[in-house]
């Protein structure tokens, strides 16, 4: 008989003596599942489960294991688990050293990964089966510390004669099970050796070992999310493009980042320990008002000195409290203010919607026009666009301004003939606060500044007063704008286009226009043509707004006879803003969808009538030129008289109808004496 069956057997006789858990074991083992045996019921639960699987209580083989490239694949997965299990190993080993007992850890599956042991264990009969890569659950092992807490998911111990097979009722194993931070069994930490030495002190060394593993796992696992959070606000504070600025208790710049930096227009050197209250000063409505660590607010304009001059922000500010209710420093948040007046100018409509494919027309005219608006749209100068009105010189503006650079900064349009003479500086350059009476408080930004990094518009440029014209210049020269009531000076970039329908040379010679301000304008100059010059595109752009209107109201239109004929005839003093209102106005007046040349204006209807050439006589004509001259004028006057009254009064709707300007409506007033 070798060394382990000696040991087996004296254990036998020990416990057959000693031990009432034998007979219930041997009573068990030969009786079966149906047997009724006094031991405690996790045992039994387990002995059933062995019992069920078949597990020979009698066998003496050494238990399976992994082999090696399993147990290496195993211990790389569980890498991290063993080096924060192993100072708690040593610890507990340090306890039983010597005593025959080993410590063990194995994963959740029962194998062996990490032991602690006497250096001859794997030699002694009682410990030859705890190896690396040794299997310890049910079904190998039968009940057992290890085996059984895999099952019950709760520490165990198993001593002598409540192991399921004999060769290991010389031992006495406590075992605890290890969760991760989501609660799932990963491990079992277990001490086992001579069923002698069983003592339930074991079992609380275990479970308070299994403890401390799990709360190191915790704690590891919060600064791993720690660490990864960290580096997430770390990389939003150095790419984010606001400038976020920390500062601490004492007022003084602690850190900030790179966008920051270049807001501020300082280096980093420069700034940390500089007071946060010297690095701005507050604008309406808190102007004056010293900085406070303690009081928070939110898109506060702030003015900020450096070197290129002055730069206007949004800052906000946030204190950071402590858990004593102490302000300990806060964070400042700024924005360049142009961010937010881009904002500003896409939901106010500030924005170019048409492009060059938007532009209807053939004739070689309007395509030379094109040709050179889109060679313009490459460059950064100012452009001239010269045509009547109505012939789409905003359109060709905002065409440029989409095909250039700048086409996602704003697009600001300025109609210098609207404008009150009195009003047109405050709405170019803006003002400040109680610069005149009725400024708005905290002022207001100019049209320049609010077109900062797009294209700035000036419709009309021939209308602008005199004294306007200066400081425009002023600006166009320095690319700086000073507000009305303010002397400090904001840099501008904007590119200008600007549209007349006069002859600014002759405006020059008349003296109404600034020489050295035209020579600035007239860098490049577009001729838009009038319609009446390319009567060819007039059929494409009747044609074009009628299918507009057909998809808009949902409903087709037929072209009748004669209709074509007089609208190529007209001359079109209006250009294609009147002959979009007439396309309009037909498709009103049509029956059945069927456009007549009596849908047509009477003015329009004059020119199909030459004598042979009509086929139908629509109203008769006096022969006499004078007599059809006041004829038309008096129509001109009556249908003047019934929009005024369709509309109320309102010159711009009644101007928008013909399809002419304003100006144009008050001089026909004017002339038929019509007060409104």
């Amino acid at each position: 008989m070798d060394s382990y069956a000696g040991v087996i057997s004296m254990s036998m006789i020990l416990l057959k003596e000693q031990n009432h858990v034998y007979t219930q074991w041997e009573k068990f083992i030969h009786t079966g599942l149906e047997c009724k045996v006094d031991v405690r019921l996790p045992i039994l639960e387990s002995w059933k489960r062995c019992y069920s699987l078949g597990i020979d209580p009698y066998n003496t083989e050494i238990h399976s294991s992994l082999d090696e490239q399993r147990i290496r694949k195993v211990r790389k997965e569980k890498e991290n688990l063993i080096q924060v299990a192993k100072p708690f190993m040593a610890n507990l080993y340090k306890f039983v050293k010597g005593s025959g007992f080993v410590v063990v850890l194995t994963d959740e599956n029962g194998h062996i990964m990490e032991l602690f042991g006497d250096k001859y264990q794997k030699q002694k009969p009682l410990t030859r089966n705890f190896f690396i890569g040794s299997n310890w659950s049910e079904r190998e092992a039968g009940t057992n510390a290890i085996g059984t807490a895999l099952v019950m998911k709760k520490p165990v111990q198993v001593s002598g004669p409540e192991h399921y097979c004999q060769k290991h009722h010389c031992l006495t194993c406590s075992a605890a099970p290890i969760f991760d931070n989501s609660g799932n069994l990963i491990a079992i930490l277990d001490i086992s050796g001579p069923s002698s030495a069983s003592h339930l002190h074991t079992l609380g060394m275990v479970v308070a070992a299994a403890e401390a593993i799990m709360a190191q796992l915790r704690i590891q696992h919060k600064n791993n999310e720690l660490a990864v959070v960290n580096k997430r606000l770390t990389n939003f504070f150095k790419t984010v493009s606001d400038g976020v600025i920390i500062v601490g208790k004492d007022g003084k710049v602690l850190e900030l980042n790179p966008a920051a930096q270049v807001l501020l227009g300082r280096s980093e050197k420069n700034i940390i320990g500089v007071p946060a209250s010297e690095l701005f000063e507050f604008r309406s409505p808190l102007k004056g008002k010293k900085f406070s660590l303690n009081e928070h607010f939110t898109d506060v304009d702030i003015m900020v000195e450096n070197k290129e001059g002055v730069s206007y922000y949004l800052a906000s500010w946030e204190p950071i409290i402590n858990e004593r209710g102490e302000v300990t420093g806060g964070v400042f948040i700024i924005r360049p203010i142009n961010q937010v007046q881009n904002l500003v100018n896409r939901l106010s409509g500030h924005s170019a919607t048409m492009e060059f494919k938007d532009i209807i027309g053939q004739s070689p005219e309007i395509r030379e026009a094109i040709r050179l608006a889109k060679l313009t749209a490459a460059s950064t100068s100012s452009v001239l666009l010269q045509g009547e009105s109505g012939t789409g010189k905003e359109i060709f503006a905002q065409a440029i301004h989409n095909s250039s650079l700048r086409s996602n900064g704003p697009f600001v349009a300025v109609n210098c003939g609207a404008i009150p003479r009195e009003l047109i500086g405050s709405e170019l350059f803006g003002y400040e606060e109680g610069a005149f009476t009725g400024a708005k408080r905290g002022g207001k930004p100019g049209k320049f500044e609010l077109a900062d990094g797009g294209t700035l518009f000036l419709d009309e440029i021939g209308d602008m007063p005199f004294e306007q014209q200066t400081a425009l210049l002023r600006v166009l020269q320095e690319k700086k704008v000073a507000r009305i009531g303010s002397t400090r000076m904001t840099p501008v970039n904007v590119r200008l286009i600007c549209a007349t329908n006069k002859n600014l040379r002759q405006e020059v010679e008349k003296g109404t226009f600034r020489e050295d301000l035209f020579y600035r304008l007239n860098v490049i100059t577009i001729t838009i043509p009038p319609l009446r010059e390319r009567k060819e595109d007039v059929p494409l752009l009747f044609n074009h707004f009628l299918e507009k209107l057909s998809s808009d109201w949902n409903c087709t239109f037929q072209v009748g006879p004669g209709v074509m004929e007089c609208l190529i005839k007209y001359k079109w003093p209006g250009n294609v803003r009147e002959l979009q209102n007439v396309v309009e106005r037909v498709a009103h007046f049509a029956e059945n969808g069927l456009i007549t040349v009596k849908n047509l204006p009477p003015e329009m209807r004059e020119t199909s009538i030459t004598g042979s050439e009509s086929t139908e006589t629509l109203y008769s004509l006096p022969n006499n030129r004078e007599e059809r001259k006041k004829q038309v004028m008096e129509r001109e006057k009556q249908q003047l008289l019934a929009l005024l009254n369709k509309h109320g009064g309102n010159i711009s709707q009644v101007a928008r109808e013909m399809g002419v300007s304003r100006k144009t409506i008050y001089n026909k007033m004017r002339l038929y004496s019509i007060k409104n």
